[in-house]
C-alpha cells in the first residue's frame, strides 16, 4: 500500500479538460466536465483518506462523468463496473469460467487436446478472469474505479464488497490466491437512490450530493462542450430548458422525472444543426425537438403546447 504521504500530489483541479475532438485509450470521444468547488473538495478528500466516495443526484446530472475527468487530469488509469440487477460482488473482482473448465474437461477426455492444453485444466487460475476491481487491484499504476449504479443490485451487494473496499484485499476462492491491492484505486460509487445502502457500507465511504446545475453553471456547460457558438443562442437555450424544467416541477414536484443536463447536452447539439435564426424564432414560441427531452407521452401532452 501506498503511504499516504505520497499522495499529495495527487490533487484534483476541475481545470484541466479534454482538447475538442480528443479520445481516450480506448477510443472514446472525450467531454468537457465542469464540477463545483464542493466536488473538487469532495474528490481530493477521498483521495487523501483513500475511501470511496458515494455520488448521489438525479439521474443525467453528471455522476458518471466526473470519474472519467478525475482519471484524464491525473492521468490516470480508468476502470467501470456497471452494476446490474443479476450482478454479484464477486463479479468485480474475478469472474471463475467453470463452465469453460468443463467443457475444456470433456474434450481432454476425447483426446482432442494437446497434453499441454490438458495441463492447463488441472491448473483452477487458467479459468480465472479479472473483473474491474481485481485488475484495478494488480495494476502497478493507480488506476480510477467506478462502481456505477450500485442501487440495481440485490441489497447484500455493498455489503459483500465491505472488506475488499476496506482493507484493498481479496481471495480467489478457487485457487486460494490473495490478491492484495498495489496501489489503492480511487474508487467512485454512484447511486440514484433506488433502494437504501446498508449503514456498515455507507460508513466506509465519503458522501457528496451532485447538484443540478444553476443557470450559470450550465451555460459555462455549454461552451466548453460547444466552443464558438452564438452567446446569444447559448443563453437563450438555457433559459428554455430551465422553463421547462422548473414547469415540470411544479407538475411533479422534486421527486419527478425532470430533464437532465445530458438531455439538455443532447437537445442542444440537435439545435446546432440548424441556423440560428431559425432556432431562435422556435425558441421564442413552441419548444422545438421536444423528443430529445421529454421521453414520456404524457410530459408531450403537458409541454409542447
Amino acid at each position: 500500500m501506498v503511504d499516504i504521504l505520497s499522495d499529495r500530489h495527487l490533487e484534483y483541479t476541475g481545470k484541466v479538460q479534454p482538447k475538442p475532438g480528443e479520445l481516450d485509450g480506448k477510443g472514446q470521444p472525450l467531454y468537457p466536465y465542469l464540477p463545483s468547488p464542493n466536488l473538487v473538495e469532495a474528490v481530493n478528500l477521498a483521495i487523501y483518506l483513500k475511501r470511496p466516495l458515494l455520488l448521489k443526484g438525479e439521474p443525467g446530472c453528471g455522476k458518471t462523468r466526473l470519474a472519467r475527468a478525475v482519471a484524464y487530469e491525473l492521468r490516470l488509469d480508468f476502470e467501470v463496473w456497471n452494476v446490474k440487477s443479476t450482478s454479484r460482488a464477486r463479479d468485480g473482482l474475478y469472474i471463475y469460467d467453470a463452465v469453460g473448465r468443463l467443457r475444456d474437461a470433456q474434450l481432454a477426455a476425447s483426446g482432442r487436446l494437446t497434453p499441454e492444453q490438458i495441463q492447463q485444466i488441472d491448473n483452477p487460475a487458467t479459468y480465472v478472469r479479472w473483473g474491474p476491481l481485481g485488475r484495478a487491484f494488480q495494476n502497478e499504476k493507480r488506476t480510477v474505479v467506478l462502481i456505477d449504479e450500485i442501487d440495481k443490485a440485490d441489497i447484500d451487494f455493498p455489503n459483500d464488497l465491505l472488506v475488499e473496499l476496506d482493507e484493498q484485499r481479496f481471495t480467489v476462492e478457487e485457487t486460494g490466491q490473495e490478491i492484495k491491492a498495489k496501489v489503492a484505486p480511487i474508487v467512485f460509487i454512484t447511486s440514484n437512490d433506488e433502494k437504501d445502502l446498508p449503514d456498515a457500507f455507507l460508513r466506509r465511504c465519503l458522501f457528496q450530493y451532485v447538484e443540478f446545475p444553476d443557470k450559470q453553471r450550465l451555460i459555462e456547460i455549454m461552451n466548453a462542450l460547444f466552443p464558438a457558438t452564438p452567446e446569444l443562442l447559448v443563453n437563450k437555450a438555457v433559459e428554455s430548458f430551465l422553463e421547462l424544467r422548473e414547469e415540470m416541477r411544479k407538475d411533479k414536484g422534486d421527486s419527478g422525472k425532470k430533464v437532465s443536463t445530458s438531455e439538455l447536452i443532447d437537445w442542444f447539439r440537435v439545435l446546432r444543426r440548424y441556423p440560428e435564426e431559425k432556432i431562435l424564432a422556435q425558441l421564442n414560441g413552441k419548444l422545438p425537438y421536444g423528443s430529445v427531452l421529454l421521453k414520456s407521452w404524457s410530459d408531450h401532452i403537458r409541454y409542447l403546447k
